[in-house]
């Protein structure tokens, strides 16, 4: 039996298969404690005994957001010890006279240079001397630091010195993360933050995996983490290297959309997450869900492997608040699990949840997930009093729900249009606990003409975590061109002929890290491809098609390409995947019957600022073949989902909802 686990900002979200059918829990999150509410999802869902867990955590995330990591200290070559500081001279907001320093997670008194070098071929030129690194020791212990980050010059070629440093560090009995072992990529200012991000994670995301997993051994189960790349490791590994578990969550909501859609036919979409805190948004096409390296989370750039999710401040529990000027502006703080919305019955500012509530989309006589009920008389009291210059408590509503919607909108035009994309060639596969609120107005913003709606949306990003493969990623880099010119002949599968031993090593030590957890897997290889002077690579699968497909994919991104030009192999990638035994989805064919029967009630609800009477349905009574049209509102345990005028919705075979817009 496996339990999949997805601890959001509010909700606490667990998919288990029940006679072969998955089935949802969803509870309140516990944010002082996350392991609280998991433990007692497992508690709930098989007491007595305990299954593999997978499980989909925001520990790490929300260190980053907050600063609320552990003190770092940070080795690397003298000289370079501000390298982390004064990053890229890329300025995000060009011209912003006002812009705030690039944040880093290392104050000057930590960050530590030792004596050392090694040639960017991988020749040791100097060996730390046993003085100097009992010296760096010394300070690092009188400086408090609580972990450790070493990232010496180009040891991704030769990590000798690295481990030299490592060894003279061991007595400090401090956790230590080596930059050769979690990212042996050039680019040191990148490869240096990565590890310093993974160090301030450690202690805290580190040990709250240690300590769940050490709960759910005590009952002979086995536990899973979700990594930011789409794949799940060992509780061990996510403990030493927590960086790779920063979008724990969102990456199950791309693996779930991804599966459900190929069920039913859909190649490229485009999956929106909507929870309590943020949004969270990917295109997906026929390649598939796409890996970067080039992520930023919280202003810090992380170059291991992650799935290209785009994130913004927008969530259910965003608060609604007015500037100096009388302006409304929503998030992105969040009013998270505690106090929460004002109809949650705690929280005192309003929300996009309240706004909802206020527009009838939600209804104060349905129950939500965790047997939440919503208290409206409570929400237009508190929406009264905040709703500043504004003139009516349902306007102040309506204009957060468009404010929020606008930036999400903003967010799908940066991963589809601005990236060579038509969202017209796109089904919009919304899921979260308040994506199906917003949805189909998005649609239709976007032009993007169907919306997919999954069954169990509030949980889908659990179902992925449960969908998803047991995956390790394994790079180099090697700097090799191929290509035109008289130094690039390729051998063997339209491979450069110097490539082979790389991947050959990788593949290798993926293999034996893979026979020591008693796994076998498929090797999938790739390289970062880039016109020689670029300082940028793509991604593209390694094969005899491969500079074809670097130019095809280089002529979209880009908008021109050159097949005459040098191209530069920079890194050789390995993916290793132990596939998992997927759970059967039922299908259920139409029957007759009549819609009438999940029709629970009759309401109005605001639509461009009018009000329509609208029919609301429960999803579980709905029927594979239903077909009807806007205005609706369908409800369910985990989600509701709001099908404006003129929308047309119909029920497949997997009682997914397909809304033509």
């Amino acid at each position: 039996m496996r339990v999949a686990i997805d601890t959001g900002g509010t909700f606490t979200d667990c998919i288990y298969l029940k006679n072969g059918i998955p089935a949802v829990i969803k509870l309140l999150s516990t944010p002082d404690d996350p392991a609280i509410s998991v433990l007692e999802a497992i508690r709930r869902i098989c007491p007595g005994h305990t299954p593999e867990i997978r499980h989909g955590t925001t520990i790490g995330t929300n260190a980053l957001l907050e600063r609320k990591g552990a003190r770092v200290a940070f080795v690397t070559t003298r000289g370079f010890e501000d390298s982390i500081a004064i990053g890229r001279q890329a300025r995000l907001d060009l011209y912003n006279w006002m812009a705030t320093p690039k944040p880093c997670l290392v104050p000057p008194e930590r960050r530590f240079g030792v004596p050392e070098r090694v040639s960017a071929e991988g020749e040791i030129l100097l060996a730390p001397g046993q003085q100097e690194l009992d010296r760096v020791a010394r300070e690092i212990c009188a400086s408090g630091a609580e972990t450790v980050a070493v990232s010496l010059l180009f040891a991704f070629q030769n990590p000798e010195n690295e481990r030299q440093v490592a060894a003279a560090l061991k007595p400090l009995g401090l956790p230590v993360s080596l930059a050769h072992e979690i990212l042996p990529e050039f680019r040191e200012y990148e490869r240096g933050v990565t590890v310093v991000v993974n160090a301030y994670l450690v202690p805290k995301a580190g040990s709250y995996v240690e300590r769940l997993e050490s709960a759910i051994e005590q009952h002979d189960g086995a536990l899973y983490v979700m990594q930011s790349s789409g794949g799940i490791i060992p509780a061990k590994l996510a403990a030493k290297e927590p960086v790779r578990t920063v979008l724990s969550g969102p990456a199950g909501g791309v693996i779930g959309a991804h599966r459900v859609a190929q069920l039913c036919g859909i190649q490229n979409l485009i999956a929106f997450d909507m929870g309590g805190t943020s949004t969270d948004v990917t295109l997906i096409d026929s390649s598939g869900p796409r890996i970067t390296n080039e992520s930023r989370v919280s202003e810090i750039p992380i170059a291991v492997p992650m799935l290209d999710i785009h994130t913004v401040g927008a969530g259910g529990g965003s608060v609604a608040w007015f500037d100096r000027g009388g302006i409304l502006h929503v998030g992105p703080m969040s009013a998270g699990a505690d106090p929460g919305p004002i109809c949650y019955g705690k929280g005192q500012q309003p929300t996009v949840t309240d706004a909802n509530l206020v527009l009838g989309r939600l209804d104060p006589e349905l129950p939500l997930a965790a047997s939440v009920r919503l208290d409206e008389g409570r929400t237009c009291e508190f929406m009264e009093k905040n709703r500043g210059p504004i003139a009516s408590v349902e306007e102040f509503a309506a204009g957060i729900v468009r404010l929020a919607e606008t930036e999400m909108e903003r967010a799908i035009r940066l991963i589809s249009v601005e990236r060579g994309h038509d969202p017209r060639e796109f089904v919009l596969v919304s899921f979260g606990g308040a994506g199906p609120l917003h949805a189909c107005s998005l649609a239709r913003a976007l032009a993007i003409p169907r919306v997919m709606i999954p069954a169990m949306p509030g949980a889908l990003s659990a179902l992925g975590i449960l969908l998803s493969h047991i995956v390790r990623d394994y790079s180099r880099t090697v700097m090799i061109s191929v290509g035109n010119g008289p130094a690039q002949s390729t051998g063997g599968e339209g491979l450069d002929y110097s490539l082979e031993p790389h991947f050959a090593e990788l593949e290798r030590t993926a293999k034996a890290d893979f026979e020591r957890d008693g796994l076998s897997g498929n090797v999938t290889r790739s390289l970062d491809l880039r016109y020689a002077g670029q300082g940028y690579e793509l991604n593209i699968p390694a094969g005899p098609e491969m500079l074809e497909s670097f130019h095809r994919a280089h002529g979209q991104r880009y908008g021109h390409r050159d097949e005459h030009r040098k191209v530069e192999v920079v890194n050789v990638r390995v993916r290793m995947t132990a596939l998992a035994e997927p759970p059967q989805f039922l299908q259920r064919p139409a029957t007759e019957h009549d819609l009438l029967e999940a029709l629970i009630k009759r309401k109005r609800v605001m639509f461009g600022g009018q009000w329509f009477e609208t029919g609301v349905f429960d999803r579980e009574r709905l029927q594979s073949g239903d077909r009807f049209e806007g205005p609706a509102i369908v409800h369910e345990y985990s989600a509701t989902t709001v099908i404006p005028p003129g929308s047309k919705v119909e029920v497949d075979d997997y009682s997914n909802l397909l809304i033509a817009v």
